[in-house]
């Protein structure tokens, strides 16, 4: 009979998320997520298979738990559109504060994964536009009600504006992860939301 778990796979998952968030996936060993979690290598192959499959959770988690942060700002109607979009930028440049290490952010676990894998990885890829597509709707319904009542003024189809808004948030993550300080990125947010009045 096997032996049951004795790990929390929750708790297990988010260390393997930071870690290869950290890392990227290339650059993340198994010898380097069984120090992370406190597993030996059989633990981990027993509940995850290898590496790869590990990732792939820990990548769904991520993508799970910040494309639904985004959408519970989107939806709050209480707000007019734009300042959900505007409540949306402040949440990613705080984030990229809060996780600065040595003047450098750590980015975004899925931009970074569309850079590393997307390129040579069907099936992360397709993990990855599923994801972005959540994203750009979520962005899309909120562009539209900001047009309806008046609030977004641009004029470009909801849609590209939403694939706008999306691209700055990851030039965004990338720039901090290159060392862009907090006034640079917050000054590109600024000028994204000046784009959409």
């Amino acid at each position: 009979m096997a032996r049951p778990r004795s790990f929390d796979e929750d708790r297990v998952l988010d260390t393997a998320m930071r870690t290869f968030w950290a890392n990227g996936y290339e650059s993340t060993s198994t010898r380097d997520l069984c120090e992370a979690l406190g597993l030996d290598r059989s633990s981990v192959y027993n509940a995850f298979t290898n590496k790869r499959e590990l990732f792939k959770r820990a990548l769904t988690r991520y993508m799970d738990a910040t494309t639904a942060d985004q959408q519970q700002i989107l939806d709050d109607h209480e707000l007019p559109a734009t300042e959900r979009i505007r409540a949306l930028f402040a949440r990613i440049l705080r984030t990229e504060a809060e996780n600065r290490r040595d003047g450098h952010g750590l980015g975004c676990l899925t931009v970074n994964t569309t850079m590393e894998l997307a390129g040579r990885d069907p099936e992360i890829a397709l993990m990855l536009a599923r994801d972005t597509e959540r994203r750009i709707a979520g962005l899309t319904t909120a562009i539209r009600d900001g047009r309806r009542d008046g609030d977004i003024g641009s004029t470009r189809d909801p849609a590209e504006l939403a694939r706008f808004v999306n691209a700055v948030i990851a030039g965004i993550r990338v720039a901090a992860q290159g060392g862009a300080d907090d006034a640079t990125i917050e000054a590109v947010a600024a000028t994204a939301m000046d784009a959409l009045a």
